[in-house]
């Protein structure tokens, strides 16, 4: 395959950014948002990438996207799509600079190149995907990490996962963790209380996923207990009941299911909540609970993944695997004021390390290094 596209390699290393938008064309993810964020960061220092880059930085998307929600200049490529468009329309549409992609996936055959690698759970977690998804992530990955100038990671323990399961060394990686200061930027949207009538009931929030790894199964046993009967548990996400039945979970009947939801409905959901329940198994960075935190929503998290990187001391530890755990989390944080706030203000100065801006700068900061190396 590298002879075939011998002629693809950059002729005029470093001249231009350029950033991968295949993601504008697909729903909103997780990971499309850190992408939109750190995107954001780099058009607020357009004077600093004017002194890197000799040409104006653009975002090269397939001809099925018809506009950019960012600041940059956009260039239509190609006449391919999906994964044949990135493979191929856009490392020729690249090839005279430097190609930044933020969503796990990039040109195979790319060596001027960016890549940010936001997990490795297609190697630790293979089940919680399908096998065709899981084998072409276990081909690009490596790939990718042997030939691009730099891997970003998300965080330590993400970058250290990379490593173990050969997918690049730690001389090519650069952590940039997420920030979490966008849940401050929308406004609160507290109608979704009367949409799931929760009154002033007690609620915990969580996600609605049923992949392994999310581990939501061991929630439901929890909140199956009886003293959390009066404590409702609020699933934020695609899927419904019948999905966790599907799979062989029993439901609760204090389990309500609020399927997708606004910015705003979400900020409503965990300035109100209990606390934010997260019992992942294996996680690259842990948003969702770092979200809550910021807004004084205490978290309980399984120690596992990057969660304990994430959170620090200023979350409440439960075991990814005994339900009484977590009933006991919860109900202190219900039933103890004293507890609650003590969570809520130290979960809320922990979570105000982790801001775009920084994370702006990190990025910036690889950027310069790379440049140094090419003049």
């Amino acid at each position: 395959m590298e002879a075939c596209f011998a002629d693809l390699r950059p002729t005029m290393r470093g001249r231009r950014l350029f950033i991968n938008g295949k993601y504008l064309g697909a729903g909103p993810t997780g990971v499309h948002r850190v992408a939109d964020e750190l995107i954001a960061q780099l058009a607020s220092r357009r004077d600093e990438l004017a002194g890197l880059f000799a040409e104006p930085t653009t975002i090269v998307v397939p001809r099925t996207v018809a506009k950019s929600r960012h600041q940059f200049e956009m260039k239509q490529a190609g006449f391919l799509t999906g994964q044949l468009w990135e493979q191929l329309d856009l490392p020729r549409a690249a090839r005279s600079g430097l190609l930044l992609s933020l969503c796990n996936l990039a040109p195979m055959i790319s060596t001027s190149a960016v890549t940010m690698i936001h997990d490795a759970q297609t190697f630790s977690t293979p089940e919680s995907y399908s096998s065709a998804f899981a084998r072409w992530y276990r081909y690009v990955l490596p790939t990718i990490g042997r030939r691009h100038r730099k891997i970003l990671a998300v965080s330590h323990f993400t970058a250290k996962q990379l490593v173990d399961f050969g997918v690049t060394t730690a001389d090519r990686i650069a952590v940039v963790p997420n920030g979490v200061d966008h849940v401050l930027r929308v406004p609160s949207e507290p109608g979704i209380f009367d949409r799931l009538q929760l009154g002033e009931t007690k609620f915990v929030v969580a996600l609605a996923n049923t992949q392994r790894h999310k581990n939501v199964g061991l929630l439901l046993k929890a909140f199956a207990d009886e003293r959390l009967k009066p404590v409702r548990l609020v699933l934020v996400g695609g899927e419904g009941a019948q999905a966790f039945a599907a799979l062989g979970h029993v439901v609760p009947d204090n389990v309500r299911f609020a399927g997708r939801v606004s910015d705003g409905e979400l900020r409503a959901l965990l300035e109100r909540a209990v606390c934010v329940a997260f019992p992942s198994t294996t996680e690259g960075f842990g948003l969702p609970p770092l979200e809550g935190m910021l807004l004084g929503c205490p978290a309980v998290v399984a120690p596992c993944g990057a969660l304990p990187e994430v959170c620090g001391d200023s979350a409440i530890y439960a075991s990814a695997d005994d339900p009484r755990e977590w009933v006991e989390a919860i109900s202190s944080l219900a039933n103890d004021p004293l507890c609650w706030n003590r969570y809520s203000q130290n979960g809320r100065e922990r979570a105000n390390i982790f801001t775009w801006r920084a994370a702006g700068d990190r990025l910036m900061d690889v950027l310069r290094s790379i440049q140094g190396t090419q003049i």
